[in-house]
């Protein structure tokens, strides 16, 4: 009976590892640009001499629902939402960089622009830093104006560009951390044609009803595969019960 017990608990594990994502997904229905996880899993046969008679589920790397959220008006300077597929480079924990369609952009006190969720914001030529200023507001196309401190309001200057890039067509997976990284430490190029909406958030793409929905599958597959532990326990032990009567 080790086949069947053996791919029962691998089939238990892919679905908690499913229920986490799910649990997650839940937990963010309400953040800013958040990108609904998605679990899928393969299958594959252990290697070892001999006919490959069983294969166990391996969960792959955690992906993302792309769709798009609702953009809603905002009217806040350092609120932005960005169009299409276009995503803002972020400086990850480990100083790598990363990406992320969270908008709802921050001035530190030491003047760093940092995402809602506290991670550095790039720009074309490094880590977006703005001296103390009045006013601060970003393009369409990424570009930073900022009033300084008892400047001219009409006369605002321009610090830079915001990094933006385009992920289509390129090889990205979504972090622990909630980020968009290139496989194999890789960096996106600028893209020029990457616009985004000043004064508006993009919201989570989370749809709570179908993810009451999964839950619940997910719930009543965990219960269909303990049944079959169990059975597989009592056909186990039945089996052990007729080794052991008397020849």
């Amino acid at each position: 009976m080790d086949k069947l017990a053996y791919t029962t608990v691998n089939a238990m594990k892919s679905l908690m590892n499913r229920q986490t994502a799910i649990a997650n997904n839940m937990a963010n229905s309400e953040t800013v640009g958040f990108k609904a996880d998605m679990v899928s899993a393969k299958a594959q046969y252990l290697n070892g001499p001999g006919h490959n008679s069983r294969a166990m589920s391996v969960d792959r790397d955690m992906q993302a629902n792309m769709n798009g959220g609702v953009i809603t008006k905002t009217d806040r300077p350092l609120d932005i939402a960005l169009e299409g597929d276009a995503m803002l480079a972020v400086q990850a924990v480990d100083g790598k960089e990363a990406y992320t369609k969270r908008g709802d952009l921050q001035i530190s006190p030491s003047g760093a622009m940092l995402t809602g969720d506290g991670f550095p914001v790039l720009g074309e030529s490094g880590p977006v830093t703005l001296p103390p200023s009045e006013r601060v507001d970003i393009g369409s196309d990424g570009t930073i104006s900022y009033v300084p401190v008892g400047g001219d309001p009409t006369q605002p200057q321009q610090l830079g560009k915001l990094k933006l890039v385009s992920v289509t067509g390129s090889q990205i997976s979504k972090g622990a951390d909630t980020l968009f990284h290139v496989a194999d430490d890789g960096t996106l190029p600028v893209d020029e044609n990457a616009r985004v909406i000043s004064g508006a958030l993009e919201s989570s793409n989370v749809n709570m009803t179908s993810a009451l929905v999964d839950m619940i599958e997910t719930s009543r597959a965990w219960e269909t595969q303990a049944r079959l532990l169990k059975t597989a326990e009592e056909l186990d032990d039945g089996g052990a019960g007729i080794m052991s009567l008397p020849q």
